[in-house]
């Protein structure tokens, strides 16, 4: 955050000080003001990954990495129960957790719902990841887990998964 705000707001503060600075804080601002949607995207996911991390256990599962065509959106899917199977996709940035030399390929860590998403990370090793439904769905509001799921960020009050 430091690093990309620092540079304008030095530019800025010197404008009486430093011959020139102006054309630097316009030109630092343009380089740097197609980063920030990005920035306050990764503050946002790392205050939900934390507490998605904080309020639900890890737990190993078998996971498979479906086969997708260029440009779709990298996708995990883990059976959670032998009636239920949720697919998730990574967001913000995809992550090919399915490329990690890890050694367990068909295994992973998941913190959270399996309704609405969570946490994953290759066993192995690797910085925790943010997975939400591939398909939007909208649960029954209310019930086992909702409220936990709600407090965390994993759904909005009408039931609906968050995305980011």
């Amino acid at each position: 955050m430091l690093s990309l705000s620092g540079p304008p707001l030095v530019a800025l503060a010197s404008f009486d000080v430093i011959p020139h600075a102006r054309t630097g804080f316009a030109l630092i601002t343009m380089l740097v003001a197609p980063f920030l949607p990005l920035m306050v995207i990764a503050y946002f996911r790392r205050r939900r990954i934390a507490a998605v991390l904080q309020a639900y256990p890890w737990r190993e599962w078998q996971c498979l990495h479906p086969i997708r065509p260029p440009g779709s959106p990298v996708t995990i899917t883990i059976p959670f129960r032998e009636d239920f199977t949720a697919t998730f996709r990574i967001i913000p940035l995809p992550v090919e957790l399915s490329a990690r030399d890890n050694g367990h390929p068909d295994r992973i860590w998941f913190a959270g719902d399996p309704r609405f998403g969570g946490v994953v990370s290759p066993v192995g090793g690797h910085y925790p990841v943010r997975v939400v439904a591939h398909v939007p769905r909208r649960e029954e509001c209310g019930g086992e887990g909702f409220e936990l799921a709600l407090r965390v960020g994993l759904v909005r009050p009408n039931g609906k998964g968050t995305r980011t």
